[in-house]
């Protein structure tokens, strides 16, 4: 969602100033690449660059691609085969060993729902989406291009009616929060990378500290959004934290009054007050959100399950799993940059369902794979 909001946010100012502009997105990868499907860059006509698609050995080539997009007005399709360091057409030394396929689409400011249009649909409501990308491998096909978004409850958004038979698939791909690539069987050699999006983690800080600064600076480099509360009116201010979302002073029985809980949300209990993050940690455990990091020793958690217990307050097994304490990986962190590194590292291991582990042990690809389907 970073990526996309940086994308959103360059389009807004080169439509202020006027200037063409041309949205590149990998729509399919065989083999090895640095990005995966769903992937984007928005290239300006004067070369500016926002978001990437390769580990920087594409971008070159691909503004000149974007560029001709822009010129001739029309969406293209060009394959780059990074396995072969002596391919004459790309003329770079990758050595990624894969095929990736990068579509490049005009943006044309008077289409209704054009690509930039649908993408600006992930910024209204903190809810799950898909959006359906549909192209060929086929020289000289047409490129629809990005053509639909939808979200649960919410109207279609399209541009081409050929798409809505592909509705059935669009569910699945949110149901399993998955993305697939779909071959559409059709003369044309249409195929479809129906793209599962999540919103952006948003992470809330019982804390104001002066080791929740690092921690705010990093996860906002990831794009998270973050509310910071707790007691001390010296402490939370927006001149400490200005890159959260929302700094307040607030009593711990009031922590939780406004604070929209989803499947992104994670809270952390870092006030270095006990009962303050006691008092919260109760109001917790009533809510459903699956993620509660406590900063200190075991020992400080035991205390306060037997804080709770003493209230009549049983911790189940199941409310357990959701605690973490002590937070973050196992880096060997001391100072408060480090274990802020560890903190946030744990978070995004959790939120993609990872375990954390050095990559040098993974036996299996790097990557979540993108299903291929018919």
């Amino acid at each position: 969602m970073k990526e996309i909001s940086e994308i959103l946010k360059a389009y807004s100012e080169a439509k202020l100033e006027g200037k063409k502009t041309a949205l590149a997105t990998v729509v399919k990868v065989e083999g090895s690449s640095y990005r995966q499907p769903g992937a984007r860059m928005l290239v300006t006509e004067d070369g500016l660059l926002t978001g990437a698609i390769s580990g920087g050995c594409l971008e070159g080539d691909a503004l000149r691609k974007a560029l001709l997009s822009i010129n001739q007005k029309q969406n293209k399709l060009v394959t780059y085969n990074t396995s072969n360091e002596d391919d004459a057409e790309v003329g770079l030394q990758l050595g990624c060993n894969g095929i990736v396929h990068i579509l490049f689409e005009y943006i044309n400011e008077d289409a209704e729902n054009n690509p930039i249009q649908l993408l600006k649909q992930l910024e209204l409501e903190r809810k799950e989406a898909a959006i359906v990308t549909v192209f060929s491998l086929k020289r000289n096909a047409f490129q629809m291009g990005t053509t639909l978004f939808f979200r649960k409850d919410s109207p279609i958004l399209n541009h081409n009616n050929e798409v809505l038979n592909l509705i059935s698939d669009v569910k699945e791909v949110l149901k399993s929060k998955t993305s697939v690539v779909k071959n559409l069987q059709e003369e044309n050699g249409n195929e479809a990378l129906i793209e599962y999006i999540k919103p952006s983690i948003s992470l809330v800080i019982a804390g104001a500290g002066n080791d929740i600064q690092p921690l705010v600076k990093m996860a906002a480099v990831l794009g998270w959004r973050i509310t910071i509360g707790e007691g001390r009116a010296t402490h939370a201010t927006a001149k400490r934290f200005p890159k959260a979302s929302q700094v307040s002073v607030v009593k711990p029985e009031q922590f939780l009054d406004n604070i929209i809980i989803d499947d992104q949300t994670y809270f952390l209990l870092m006030t270095h007050n006990y009962k303050y993050d006691l008092a919260v940690l109760k109001s917790l455990l009533l809510t459903n959100c699956h993620y509660i990091g406590i900063l200190g020793p075991k020992s400080k958690l035991n205390r306060m399950l037997d804080d709770l217990l003493m209230e009549g307050i049983t911790v189940s097994e199941e409310q357990l799993e959701r605690i973490h304490s002590p937070i973050g990986l196992d880096i060997g962190a001391e100072t408060s940059e480090e274990i802020a590194l560890s903190i946030v590292s744990e978070i995004k291991a959790v939120a993609s369902e990872r375990i954390g582990t050095s990559l040098k042990y993974k036996s299996g690809k790097i990557h979540d794979v993108i299903h291929y389907g018919e």
